[in-house]
């Protein structure tokens, strides 16, 4: 820990989002197996430490290097913290070397979280920050770092994680057939509102969060308030400045983006949100698209109902 707070410290700013965040409502078409969440499965923090480019150039392996000189590959990193899925051994994960030596992927050994010394449920003394990517691959508690010729093998990246079709369950899959999930894709929902909300106003802010993998930003938020049929943008900003998209102007490519617009509330309709990233991919407008028996990345338009207490007195009339 002494000779890591020696090298160059960098703070960066990343969301860091459980793969299965808004799991509760591709359940709700088709059973999933996995933990409930409803869109509060991630968090956005700035993370202090020093670049994992920066320690394995240390131990021989350049910087933008895909093999190593013993024929490494991937760059493993092992927990202290023991799990049932490994038979009591140690979690795992793993990410390709030329991702882990890439200084503009921002891998982080981190021992700060917002300015402070991490804390013990966050990983304290050391965690790996992976920006951009599934929050699994991003170890708690490091106790060790191999440079290893294929991806990890432990379960949560050869027996999880994965995005199945709709068509595979559990009495059809094979593991082996899919690739470890690694960047999330384009994501947003609306937290001002819960679903089926009562108001009275006539005006109502839709609040909420946007977020992409891979370092893709923003482009824009969509909301309506017909079910769809017409669109507004949303407004967008990151702490206390405006959001733009280009890097030289301030965006912080891993942190989430939050966005705001008031607009006039339906009698009794559905409000959504969609976002957009700078390469264009868009979520998808229904959840039975991407449907799959571990409820992972649910990307589809955010849904929340709402009602007019005035419209629900005439409807009990």
């Amino acid at each position: 820990m002494d000779e890591l707070r020696k090298l160059p410290k960098y703070n960066i700013t990343a969301t860091l989002q459980c793969a299965g965040n808004r799991r509760t409502a591709m359940s709700k078409m088709r059973t999933v197996k996995g933990v409930g969440w409803d869109i509060a499965a991630l968090g956005n923090a700035t993370w202090g430490g020093a670049k994992l480019s920066d320690v394995l150039e240390i131990v021989g392996i350049p910087k933008l290097s895909s093999n190593s000189s013993l024929g490494g590959r991937h760059v493993e990193f092992i927990s202290v913290d023991k799990c049932k899925e490994e038979k009591g051994g140690p979690y795992k994960a793993s990410i390709p070397l030329r991702q882990a030596t890439n200084p503009e992927a921002d891998v982080l050994l981190a021992y700060e979280m917002n300015g402070e010394v991490l804390n013990r449920d966050h990983g304290f003394p050391l965690r790996v920050i992976v920006p951009g990517v599934i929050g699994a691959r991003s170890v708690k508690w490091l106790d060790r770092i191999d440079i290893i010729k294929d991806e990890c093998q432990g379960f949560f990246m050869q027996k999880d994680y994965k995005m199945f079709p709709p068509s595979v369950d559990w009495d059809n899959i094979d593991w082996s057939t899919r690739k470890s999930q690694m960047d999330f894709p384009v994501q947003c929902a609306i937290c001002s509102l819960e679903d089926d909300n009562l108001i009275n106003q006539g005006k109502i802010t839709v609040a909420g969060y946007a977020v992409s993998g891979g370092g893709r930003g923003i482009e824009r938020v969509d909301i309506s308030v017909d079910g769809g049929k017409k669109w507004i943008e949303a407004g967008r900003y990151q702490k206390d400045m405006p959001y733009f998209a280009d890097d030289d102007l301030g965006s912080e490519k891993w942190a989430w983006v939050l966005f705001k617009a008031v607009v006039d509330a339906p009698e009794n309709g559905e409000i959504i949100a969609k976002a957009v990233d700078t390469a264009a991919n868009v979520q998808p407008e229904n959840v039975d698209v991407i449907w799959n028996l571990r409820g992972i990345l649910n990307t589809s338009w955010h849904r929340v109902r709402v009602q007019k207490a005035s419209y629900v007195a005439k409807s009990n009339l």
